[in-house]
């Protein structure tokens, strides 16, 4: 299928559509990216209307508006709008998912070197109540991870495979539709982390084949904070114990009998935020209307320009390696140490981050990171931006 490329125009109008483009240059949409003004409209104009008529009546007045963010999460993975769960963020969809998973002593986990922080607490904290056992594959010479060495270590003892997509800290993939035709072919559950996949890598949880997919808005998807999703596969629903219960959860039949829903809301509690959920839906319709596909392509493409302007620069030394590469852009400069980097970019109005060797331990300790600097780009961003950013780090070094 051939993906029509950003013009000019589109670029300059969707920048116009986005506030904060004309401040500042925004090479952060891996922390949280800058909304779409639509966005923060949907939101404003929410709570307005609550202020004024009450949370009840608008929450009615909006019912249609509000079911249609499950359909608009749906269309975005590809899913059943029955196996889906709005969440306050990624670490609650993927504690609900991982924790919702009965262990006993012996089980075996897989993950990659990529796992992120929270996930990892969630392991070991599971190795030390259930007794369970992590095996982690670690990428290869080139930062692949290696597809056979995850086939040979699934034993009939393998409970899940749980892994993240794109790493916090570096701008490596993991090839996730490949490891879910593994799972497949054994009775193991395939939890995938894709907090910052979604938004700027198509996502669809039939093609990837896994059981479970926890995902926030904050992130590349340009959804406020405070909102995020859980995917349950629905044939796996009811393999996983509900953690929390009220009455939007299970139906009370009588004083000793309760049923927990049939659908994945059986994951979700009544009380949610309900303008977010709306500004939730209104940024994947944003997204859906450019194409995903689209998004890819041009973040690949302002990633891989970036990096080889960076690697131009004397005393920059770009970390990202595997075969494929995301938005997600990872350096150090010789002399200078992240957390400063990252000051003196902010005093030129430009944004990056810090990611530290906790975040992503396993992958930072393996190649002897303390801490990079993080640049990551999105489709609103520009050659121009990019150009700027290196300038400024040429500035820096003098």
């Amino acid at each position: 299928m051939e993906i029509t490329p950003f013009s000019e125009q589109e670029i300059r109008q969707l920048r116009a559509e986005t506030k904060g483009t004309a401040g500042r240059i925004h090479f952060n949409n891996a922390g949280a990216s800058l909304p779409p003004d639509v966005v923060v409209e949907t939101i404003i104009e929410y709570l307005q209307e609550e202020a004024i008529y009450g949370g009840y009546e608008t929450e009615c007045k909006y019912k249609e508006s509000l079911e249609n963010t499950y359909d608009q999460i749906a269309r975005l993975i590809n899913a059943d709008r029955d196996e889906v769960a709005i969440t306050e963020n990624a670490s609650i969809a993927w504690g609900l998912a991982f924790n919702g998973i009965t262990f006993k002593k012996g089980d075996v986990i897989i993950t990659s070197e990529f796992e992120y922080v929270t996930n990892l607490l969630g392991l070991l904290n599971a190795q030390k109540t259930h007794g369970i056992e992590i095996k982690v594959i670690a990428n290869d010479e080139h930062g692949n991870f290696s597809l056979s060495a995850l086939e040979e270590a699934i034993t009939l003892q393998t409970k899940l495979i749980a892994v993240t997509h794109i790493p916090s800290s570096g701008g490596g993939l993991i090839p996730i539709v490949e490891i879910g035709k593994i799972a497949r072919k054994h009775p193991v559950l395939y939890l995938v982390d894709a907090c910052q996949s979604i938004g700027q890598v198509p996502i669809d949880v039939k093609g990837i084949d896994c059981d479970m997919l926890s995902v926030n808005g904050r992130k590349f998807l340009r959804a406020p904070r405070g909102t995020g999703f859980l995917y349950v596969r629905k044939e796996v629903q009811d393999q996983l114990k509900v953690l929390f219960m009220d009455g939007f959860t299970a139906k009370l039949i009588s004083r000793d009998t309760y049923k927990i829903r049939s659908d994945g809301r059986r994951f979700e509690l009544y009380e949610k935020n309900r303008a977010l959920s709306l500004g939730l839906g209104k940024a994947i319709e944003y997204a859906l209307h450019i194409g995903v596909d689209r998004i890819w392509k041009r973040v690949q493409e302002l990633a891989g320009l970036m990096r080889g302007q960076l690697e131009g620069i004397d005393r920059i030394t770009v970390h990202d390696m595997g075969d494929q590469k995301c938005g997600i852009v990872t350096f150090s400069v010789n002399g200078i140490d992240s957390p400063s980097v990252k000051s003196k970019l902010a005093a030129k109005q430009i944004n990056v981050s810090v990611g530290v060797a906790s975040s992503t331990m396993i992958y930072m300790n393996k190649n002897h990171l303390t801490s990079v600097v993080r640049a990551s780009i999105h489709y609103y961003n520009t050659e121009e931006e990019i150009k700027a950013l290196c300038e400024a780090l040429v500035s820096i070094l003098k």
